[in-house]
């Protein structure tokens, strides 16, 4: 898969995609989506409820859900004292509908954007303010793939040896490609 981001000027990017990444691209989004959920209420309801909405208190069980709303405090990969618990849920208790929201309409950005492409390739220019909305949903999408991967920074290397038998190839493909848009990203807002 070929395309990457460049600059288009002032904080925006473009992007050449054929018809593969592109659908391959919405399915991961649209993927996402789904595991992230609807918001409070299922998406609709009172406005003014959902504004006082409280969220969880618990860390989701999803693994991949976890690395997207990990807990504020402690140490990962440690058991967490009682007062750090305690401080993590009260904070996710007040943040996470919010924090779900914004990953929710990241990446419903990507996927209007790629709609707009009518199921086939073309060129896509990103004003600047939807280049964050992007690097967003690509890094929620690499940090998914990274947890469904048991990604470690020790072998992340490795991936890129994987032989075509292994079963993982078709996913460590998409993350390494994700890798590879959002650091083009980052470089064409940067220019």
């Amino acid at each position: 898969m070929a395309g990457l981001f460049e600059s288009a000027g002032g904080g925006s990017a473009v992007i050449a995609l054929d018809e593969w990444e592109a659908s391959i691209l919405r399915s991961l989004e649209v993927q996402l989506l789904e595991r992230i959920g609807p918001g409070p209420g299922g998406g609709g309801g009172d406005p003014l409820a959902a504004l006082f909405a409280e969220g969880p208190t618990e860390a989701p069980a999803d693994p991949a859900l976890a690395r997207l709303f990990p807990d504020a405090y402690g140490d990962p990969g440690e058991r967490p004292d009682a007062e750090s618990k305690a401080a993590s849920s009260e904070f996710r208790r007040y943040t996470e509908l919010d924090l779900r929201a914004r990953k929710r309409e990241d990446a419903l950005q990507v996927v209007r954007a790629l709609d707009g492409l009518g199921g086939e390739g073309g060129v896509l220019k990103l004003p600047a303010a939807d280049c964050l909305r992007w690097l967003g949903a690509l890094n929620d999408l690499r940090l998914t793939l990274g947890v469904l991967l048991d990604v470690t920074e020790e072998d992340e290397q490795g991936l890129y040896n994987l032989p075509d038998s292994d079963e993982r190839k078709p996913l460590v493909m998409a993350y390494l490609w994700l890798g590879a848009l959002q650091e083009s990203l980052l470089e064409a807002v940067a220019d």
